[in-house]
């Protein structure tokens, strides 16, 4: 293997690239603006950009990279490198990046998507090392999964298997996902959800003694997920609340998860997975309280190591696996 992988996190609002050694130390990285709003040209141009700059800053080339790893956005293809049409990126659609890259640098090139990438990174470099069949999970802005079954990812029939964020767990529910249907996990306990759901609490008891508006700065609609970790830290009864509620729903979810799967472990990353132990023991402890399975209660169910810079270990990850 030659000395470096390099990896591509392609979002909405930017792109970062890093060179990444095979035992996942990062040696440099570029980050630019996706100017998403300008279109696909102008955004795949950032695309190049980042790696040409990655390239020349670095020293890199085809002499010393194996390969270049590329996330992002779905419904994508990581068989043939094709992004159909992701939403937040306009524009996109069937794209076929990964030959496109290659031609562009003469370097083999694979795509997957962030939660898939960032499960096998966090099997090769971070909390799951050492174990093969794997369950990951995002939880932040949306909720996103990974499955690797004896230690490679499951992509099922058409590669598009793991979106374990759209499991419906409450199907008569009124709140619909972005994705149509009604009751979905990510509709229920990812972050924005979550605020909202404390929003509401508060506009429906006005004497609620919380400290969280006053951290937000006075203002309701600038509460975020860290503002209610920041004020259960506190001890504030209503963040606890709030913490306990999305950690009870995650584990409804998982306990299902591991009535299915049964993984080895199950890593949970995102900025949610930030709070720590609040909301790990709640999830903990609704999961094996949901499970059929006897030993779902032994399966550890742990944070995610690779915090910083996930998205680009996970498409360097794509070369180790």
């Amino acid at each position: 293997m030659k000395k470096y992988i390099v990896g591509v996190d392609i979002g909405g609002t930017k792109i970062a690239a890093g060179a990444i050694t095979p035992k996942g130390k990062l040696v440099g990285s570029v980050t630019v603006p996706t100017m998403a709003d300008k279109g696909k040209t102008a955004s795949i141009g950032q695309v190049v950009k980042a790696i040409e700059t990655l390239f020349k800053e670095n020293g890199l080339g085809k002499n010393n990279v194996e390969g270049i790893g590329l996330c992002a956005p779905g419904p994508l293809s990581p068989q043939k490198g094709v992004v159909y049409n992701p939403p937040n990126l306009p524009g996109w659609k069937n794209v076929k990046l990964s030959s496109f890259i290659e031609k562009k640098f003469g370097i083999k090139a694979k795509l997957d998507n962030d939660a898939n990438a960032a499960g096998v990174a966090e099997m090769i470099w971070g909390a799951a090392k050492g174990y093969k069949d794997i369950f990951y999970v995002t939880v932040s802005t949306g909720i996103g999964t990974g499955v690797i079954i004896d230690g490679k990812l499951y992509y099922g029939k058409n590669g598009m298997a793991g979106e374990g964020g759209h499991m419906t767990i409450k199907f008569d529910s009124e709140v619909k996902c972005g994705c149509g249907a009604a009751g979905c996990i990510e509709a229920l306990a990812s972050g924005p959800h979550t605020v909202k759901w404390l929003q509401e609490e508060m506009k429906k008891d006005r004497t609620l003694k919380t400290m969280i508006p006053v951290l937000a700065g006075g203002d309701i609609n600038a509460i975020t997920m860290v503002t209610i970790a920041e004020a259960a830290k506190n001890g504030d009864s209503l963040a606890l609340r709030t913490i306990k509620r999305q950690g009870d729903l995650i584990g409804i979810w998982l306990g299902n998860i591991i009535n299915i799967l049964d993984p080895e472990i199950i890593v949970i990353g995102g900025g949610v997975s930030m709070i720590g132990e609040l909301i790990f023991k709640e999830i903990r402890s609704s999961t094996a309280a949901n499970s059929i399975n006897i030993f779902a209660g032994k399966t550890p169910i742990v944070r995610a190591k690779l915090r910083h810079n996930v998205g680009v270990f996970g498409a360097a990850s794509l070369f180790v696996a």
